[in-house]
């Protein structure tokens, strides 16, 4: 049934009633409206009605632009949506919906979030009501005080302003029950008191001193934030609607109403609408902007380089740690490869991989490096090509790019020829097939392919004395492979009377020529070649690979093998954790733990399960020169007056490092796992907020826990110290805003309020420069601004709150970061941001790998800025030093820390990075579990490398 909804004598909704609720689309503006009938039976309406619109049965929803109805599709029902189309098509047949269990699903999950959607519609209403309440005396005072003089009201104004609600003359009772607007409490706004002067603007005067009737003002689209009115000299009877009834002698009730409008549509133009996932964010031109449009966007002078990466990935790799010719070290962590120089301690990057590097391997020049990456997605979710780069170490030039379009999921190990001076490249991708191909590489061209296996490939490598040779293990497998005539053939390893492990973790090749290989149950298998056997298989048998012999070597799986020079072999083992050095004929001659010494004259890199890398000899023991984080990160923090910074997440360590050494100065294990923090202004303790509802405080100093406090029971998101240090906000997941007062240096504190408003959990806060305001963000997308000062109290005009300077700025939604958000942002693409110090630019975190830099303010959609890449995971955070040097970003899975240098435009370090050789016998050693393959938690020993100079 349609109808034609008449308000105020203005046509302007074109409605569908479904039960008690109006749907309808405004002909003039294109908006959709939403409107609540909830005293009218739909029986007693008839084909044409006429309405007054009485403010306690009308529940007036935001409008919607009839453009964006589709992202609008959740608020409204799949029903009420097909019944707005065509009210002719009531359902389908049985054979359209083959699966109606699923249909009924999917529709009971769209009216979940329809009833999410319709609740902060409803308290956005009951703001809007509040809103109007609160006009509606001003109003009545403008329209007396704009009456001529010794003008009055006639009974006929009279009768119609009764006619209007909440426009009456006489006063209100105002000692009635109070109105329960609790469900909008966390919305309601009331208007600025200068705004009805305001709109005395003398620029609805044309040049021949004729004036224009307000209605036909108000029927001007008002868009952007208008220039402020100008300040009339005229005496307070002299506004428009003066001038209306002197010229135009208009009924007062139809001049009221259009000042009514008018005062709509200024306030309109005085705020920027946003939406987000159906909802509207409003936020309010501050008051230095003359004219929003006229708001240029320019990219930042100011760019980022990457200056330092903290990390490395080593609990789910295996041999990704080696040793140059220029004494640096070589491995990887998210989407950038490390080029460590040992001794200077300085560090260069490759990053030139799109996602997630997997696998390594160095040419037998040990110059050339080839690199494997994952594929990866895009921002929409469009899958990303693998490849291989094969690259310069000493100018970080790529050589060539293997693979694109050939390999799928991701390249899992790759390795040189080594007879042939490294004419060869294998590589083994991550598909159901573990594709085995063989690439020329000076040509960049692939040689042949062939199918592995679809059980899990761990290792490949060309046999060193015979490039026709390759060898790769598994999963209850080894295969010997034979390249002949541009096609590769397999052999399997047989077993034999020899009990068949369930892994093969690796192999290296002995200076026989025979093949040992260290298993899951803790044996070295001595490999090599049988002649065929003619008795049993006739003439024409062909020779096998069998094992020859077997030695027990370690309690657990045997992880790595090394064969040192001389013939002496290396193995690390598994639960053991135990090194143990093997001598040509299998003897074992020495064993020890890492941590142990023993007298031996070689120094190693020890990498390790728990993403380090150590640096040592067995007789001086082991310094960690590369730490990091082994789970997600969430928590950042930097020190306000000196080149420090903490890191927290879920592996339930909080780390201190310096910017400036590029070290962890200390690091502490915590009983839960830490998600948020923030320094004291006095820079002497450090709080962070914990998993479950927990928060401590941290002495720098003393690295000890001073305070222990718990607000709620459920995790905290942000915790952010006031300019002063007198005061600490405790965003929390249970909604609310824990105040506390803090004394004695940070070292005591006292619950002083608690702000409560949102209707989601908090997602991130900031305090004003005087220390008395807080501005939150929460998971719903609301923007609320609370009195700390005046008893932690929520601000009910957000109009007030335009022009309030903020200390920091880490909220994600508000004006001056608009432009942050890209069309279409579902409201979880962006995790984090942070203004400098200087106010010049801002740092945004995204959901896309992607790290980027903002002119400051942003308030414009679209505005242009630096893009950087490096985090193979979702960034989780973003914060500057104490003095804008450098930016810190931190990604979530990838388990990386990457140190940006803030550079203006122009500069550069041209330094150049000094290359020592690195004259002893090195050995590595990669330290891991495989939980997911052999139940093994401990610390094993996956990889041993030795290298001569």
């Amino acid at each position: 049934m349609s109808y034609c909804l008449h308000f105020f004598s203005f046509s302007i909704l074109h409605v569908i009633v479904v039960s008690n609720l109006c749907i309808g689309i405004d002909s003039s503006t294109s908006l959709l409206y939403v409107i609540c009938l909830e005293d009218i039976p739909i029986c007693q309406l008839s084909d044409s009605i006429e309405l007054d619109i009485d403010y306690h049965w009308l529940s007036l929803f935001s409008p919607i632009s009839t453009n964006d109805l589709t992202a609008y599709g959740s608020i409204l029902s799949p029903d009420l949506l097909s019944w707005s189309v065509c009210t002719d098509d009531v359902s389908g047949s049985s054979a359209e919906y083959p699966d109606r269990v699923s249909m009924m699903e999917g529709r009971l999950q769209a009216q979940e979030d329809e009833i999410m959607l319709l609740k902060s519609s409803l308290a956005d209403a009951l703001r809007r009501l509040r809103l109007h309440d609160q006009l509606i005396p001003l109003l009545k005072q403008q329209i007396i005080d704009a009456l001529p003089e010794g003008m009055s009201l006639t009974e006929e104004a009279r009768a119609k302003f009764h006619h209007i609600q909440g426009l009456e003359l006489e006063e209100k009772d105002e000692e009635g029950e109070e109105k329960d607007l609790s469900w909008a409490s966390s919305v309601e706004e009331a208007i600025h008191p200068t705004a009805i002067r305001n709109l005395q603007r003398d620029d609805l005067q044309d040049p021949n001193g004729s004036t224009e009737s307000l209605s036909s003002a108000s029927q001007t689209p008002i868009s952007g934030s208008p220039a402020p009115p100008k300040d009339l000299s005229a005496s307070p009877r002299s506004g428009p609607l003066s001038t209306i009834l002197e010229g135009k002698k208009k009924p007062l009730c139809v001049s009221c109403l259009t000042l009514f409008f008018t005062l709509s549509h200024w306030l309109t133009g005085q705020s920027i609408k946003m939406f987000i996932r159906g909802r509207p964010i409003t936020m309010y031109v501050p008051s230095n902007i003359q004219n929003y449009e006229d708001l240029r966007m320019e990219p930042p002078v100011e760019k980022l380089e990457l200056d330092w990466v903290y990390g490395y990935r080593g609990r789910d790799c295996r041999a990704n740690l080696y040793l140059l010719s220029s004494g640096e070290a070589v491995y990887f962590i998210a989407c950038v490869v490390v080029l460590y120089h040992i001794n200077n301690r300085t560090q260069r990057h490759y990053r030139k991989h799109t996602d997630c590097v997997r696998c390594l391997t160095i040419h037998p020049d040990k110059v050339r490096v080839a690199s494997g990456q994952t594929a990866g997605v895009d921002k929409d979710g469009k899958p990303l090509q693998p490849y291989v780069h094969i690259w310069d170490s000493s100018t970080l030039i790529t050589l060539q790019q293997i693979g694109l379009g050939t390999f799928e999921r991701g390249v899992g190990s790759v390795a040189f020829s080594f007879a042939d001076a490294g004419a060869f490249l294998c590589v083994i991708d991550d598909s159901n097939e573990h594709m085995l191909s063989v690439w020329d590489c000076a040509k960049g061209t692939k040689h042949t392919e062939v199918k592995s296996t679809n059980e899990a490939v761990f290792a490949v490598e060309f046999n060193p004395s015979d490039s026709t040779n390759i060898i790769t293990c598994g999963k209850s497998h080894i295969y010997f492979w034979t390249l002949s005539a541009g096609s590769l053939t397999k052999k399997q390893g047989i077993f034999g009377k020899y009990k068949k492990p369930k892994f093969i973790q690796c192999f290296v090749f002995s200076l026989t020529g025979d093949v040992l290989t260290g298993d899951s149950e803790g044996n070295i298998l001595t490999w090599g070649k049988s002649p065929g056997d003619i008795k049993t298989l006739g003439k024409g048998a062909k020779e096998t690979f069998q094992i020859m012999r077997q030695t027990r070597a370690h309690d657990g799986s045997v992880f790595t093998l090394c064969m040192l020079q001389g013939g002496a072999l290396l193995s690390g083992g598994g639960k053991d954790r135990k090194i143990i050095r093997w001598s040509a004929d299998l003897a074992p001659e020495r064993e020890c733990e890492v941590k142990d010494a023993y007298v031996n004259g070689e120094e190693v890199l020890v990498g390790t399960t728990r993403n380090a890398i150590l640096r040592g000899t067995f007789s001086d023991g082991f310094v960690a020169i590369v730490q990091g984080h082994v789970d997600e990160m969430w928590g950042l923090a930097t020190h306000p007056s000196q080149d420090v910074f903490l890191t927290c997440g879920h592996d339930r360590q909080v780390c201190v490092w310096n910017t400036a050494e590029h070290k962890l100065d200390w690091c502490t294990t915590l009983e839960e796992y830490g998600l948020c923090a923030d320094f004291c202004p006095n820079g002497a303790v450090v709080s962070v907020g914990l998993s479950t509802g927990r928060w401590l405080v941290l002495d720098l100093q003393t690295k000890e826990v001073i305070s222990d406090y718990t607000d709620g029971n459920e995790q905290l998101s942000v915790m952010r110290y006031s300019p002063d240090g007198s005061f600490l906000a405790v965003g929390s997941h249970d909604n609310f805003i824990y105040v506390y007062n803090v004394t004695e240096c940070g070292r005591r504190y006292s619950r002083y309020g608690k702000c409560n408003g949102h209707s989601s959990f908090i997602t991130h806060l900031d305090w004003s420069k005087d220390g008395k305001y807080i501005m939150s963000n929460s998971g719903d997308y609301e923007i609320l601004y609370w009195d700390v000062a005046g008893g932690c109290k929520l601000l009910r005009n957000r109009y007030e709150s335009k022009d309030r300077e903020w200390a920091s700025y880490t909220c994600v939604l508000g004006f001056h970061v608009m432009g942050v958000w890209l069309e279409g942002s579902d409201g979880t693409d962006i995790n984090a941001l942070c203004r400098s110090h200087s106010e010049r630019v801002v740092a945004v975190a995204d959901d896309f790998c992607k790290v980027h830099l903002f002119q400051y303010p942003c308030p414009k959609p679209k505005a242009p800025n630096h893009s950087y890449e490096g985090h193979g995971s979702h960034v989780t955070n973003v914060r500057f030093t104490h003095c804008d040097s450098h930016l810190l970003s931190m990604g979530g899975k990838d388990t990386c820390i990457l140190q940006w240098e803030v550079k203006r435009a122009g500069t550069s370090d041209g330094g150049d990075r000094g290359k020592e050789t690195l004259r002893v016998n090195l050995i590595t050693f990669y330290w891991s579990h495989a939980p997911s393959t052999t139940g093994e938690e401990d610390l094993t020993v996956k990889s041993l490398h030795t290298y001569q100079f």
